[in-house]
This record gives structure tokens, sequence and C-alpha cells, in this order.
């Protein structure tokens, strides 16, 4: 009798053992069940065909890989995600490299990414230095160089484009590098063409250059205004005028000014010897490029900007009347004479 019961149950468990291999479907995926003997089975299966050693894979957040079930989803970006099968969440992202490298190669996987972005980063900054630049360059020459009556042909819209672009891109500290860079280099020559300039020419060709600058300032800020707001203004907590100024009160305005000064002190004794617009144009940029220099001669200085000098007091009021007495008394003497006093306007003959 045991023989004859055992034997129906040899037959059924053969017979579960072959519906196994029935239930395999197009993906080859077994359908698993709840018996202990089909697990057995598939257990041994699987010992037997897998012969290489399987990959490492680093583990998963939330817990082991063999003790959490998944499945690899590939994303929108390229990498792969692993997928909770039971809640169907994305818990972390996995590359194919992590579960076909050994550990120590999956460990540097920081490395790798590393070197990735450093290869990027070097391949937009080859871009930069090849076309944005420059162009760029080009069109700050040309500003650098126009005077203000000249009308020179400039796509500001393209070079805006570009600065965009070079924003955009993180290049925003080596754009500001070159502009300042290219700036300077400008200024240099500027400074060494006024060192050749004669002492009866030096305060017009001063102020030659330095209206020049500030009026190709009017054009270069503006089109560097992305730079300036998203950077500059941002990060430097500066103005990208006030720092091209600067680059102009050190590398021409500095230099020159004791040269300057006397020459001023002494057009300014002696009227019309320079031309009121240019003594004053020359007399104010100075000022506003560095206030102090208005100490080394106050009177020249309080004859264009007001409030040099310290605010009168009624103690001085006879110092006053005797100043200007001498400085009419010095007019009258350098050919310009008061007139008839006797009439009220010169060209009445009645």
């Amino acid at each position: 009798m045991d023989s004859t019961k055992d034997g129906p149950v040899v037959k059924m468990e053969a017979m579960e053992d072959d519906s196994l291999d029935v239930k395999d479907d197009h993906n080859h995926n077994y359908c698993a069940s709840s018996s202990s003997k089909v697990r057995t089975y598939l257990s041994s299966r699987l010992s037997d065909v897998t012969t290489v050693p399987q990959p490492v894979c680093p583990p998963v957040p939330g817990g082991e890989p063999g003790t959490r079930r998944g499945k690899l989803r590939s994303g929108s970006t390229g990498g792969s995600k692993f997928m909770d099968s039971d809640s169907g969440s994305e818990n972390s992202e996995v590359s194919e490299t992590d579960c076909t490298a050994p550990p120590a190669a999956a460990e540097g996987k920081f490395t790798l990414d590393s070197t990735s972005k450093f290869l990027l980063n070097a391949m937009a900054v080859e871009d930069y230095r090849k076309n944005h630049w420059p162009n760029l360059e080009k069109a700050i020459d040309r500003l650098l160089v126009q005077n203000p009556t000249d009308h020179i042909s400039v796509s500001y819209a393209q070079i805006y484009s570009y600065i965009y672009k070079c924003v955009c891109q993180q290049h925003s500290e080596l754009l500001y590098n070159d502009l300042t860079s290219k700036i300077t280099t400008h200024l240099q020559h500027v400074s060494t063409h006024l060192q050749t300039s004669p002492p009866e020419n030096f305060i017009e060709n001063f102020n030659v250059a330095l209206t020049q600058y500030t009026a190709s300032l009017q054009c270069i800020v503006p089109v560097f205004m992305y730079l300036n707001k998203f950077y500059i203004e941002s990060k430097l907590n500066r103005d990208l005028r006030d720092d091209l100024m600067k680059l102009f009160a050190d590398h021409v305005a500095e230099k020159h000014v004791n040269t300057l000064m006397p020459l001023l002190i002494k057009a300014h004794s002696m009227p019309f010897q320079v031309q009121p617009s240019t003594m004053a144009s020359v007399v104010k940029g100075l000022y506003s490029l560095q206030p102090e220099w208005a100490q080394l001669a106050p009177a020249l200085f309080s004859g264009f900007i007001p409030q040099i000098n310290p605010p009168a007091v009624e103690s001085l009021l006879s110092d006053y009347a005797a100043h200007d007495q001498k400085l009419q008394m010095e007019l009258s003497m350098n050919g310009f004479p008061r007139g008839d006093q006797s009439r009220k306007r010169a060209s009445d003959d009645s």
C-alpha cells in the first residue's frame, strides 16, 4: 500500500516539475509558487546554470541587494534607477558601471564623474577661447579706439548674445578677467603715448584720452550688463563701470598726475591759455577718479568743483574781499580791463 501511495506522489512531483518549464513566459521569468519545492527547484536550476562569478553591486539605500526586491529602470537622463518592486518608488541611481565593475572601481565612481565633468568643462573653455572671446575682443578693440564723434558699426545684439552664453556656461570669472586684462593693456599703451607728449599739448592730450575712454565705457558697460548683474554685483559686490574707471586711474592718471597738476595750475593762472572747456573737463575728471587729488591744488579745483573749500565764515569777510580785489587786479594786468563803469552798457551812445 505504501508503494502504491508513493507512486502517485512521485508522479505528481514530476508533473509539478514539468509545469515549471511550461510556466516560463516570453520574458523567461519563472512564475514562482508558494511551494517550498518550487523554490528549491529554482535554486538548484540557477546554481547549475550560473558558472561565472556574479558581479558585486553597491548596496542600495534601505537594504542590501539580496534582501530587497527590485529592478532597474532606464531613466530619461540615460542613467538607471533602482525601482522598488513593492512600492514602485525610486530609491537611488545606479549606473551600469556599478554592476559590472569590481568593488574597487565602484568605490572610484566619484573620481570618474569628476574626470568627466573636468573634460566637459575643458571642452567648454576651449569653445570660449576659440569662438566667444575672439569675437568679443575684436568688438572691444573697436570700441576702445573710437572717437566720440565717430560712428562704428558694431552689432551690440551679437556681443550681448556672446556675453549671455558665457555667463550661462559659468565663464563669468574668466570673461571678467579677460575684459579687465584687455582694457589694462590698452590703457598701458595710452599711458606710454602720453609720456611722449610735449608739455604744451599735455593737458589737451590727456583730456582726449579721458574723453575717449569715457565714451567707450558708455558702450562697453551696457553690453556687459548681464555679466555686471549676475557676477560683478552679486559676487564681487562692485560695479563694472567703477572697476573700469579705476583701471584708468591706476594705469594712466596716477602715473601722470604729478606732471599734469603743475601744468593745470599754470594754465589756470593764465586765462585762456587752455580752453575753459578743456580745463573743466580735466579737473572734473581728475576729481571723479580720485577726490583726494583736490587737496593738491584746492584753489584750482574750487574753481570747477563746488564745496571744495571750507564754508565761509563771517569773521573772514574782509579776507574774501581782499582776495577778490587781488583777482580783479590780476585780470586787469593780463589785458582784461574793467571798462567804463560810468555807463550801464558800453554800447549805449545816448
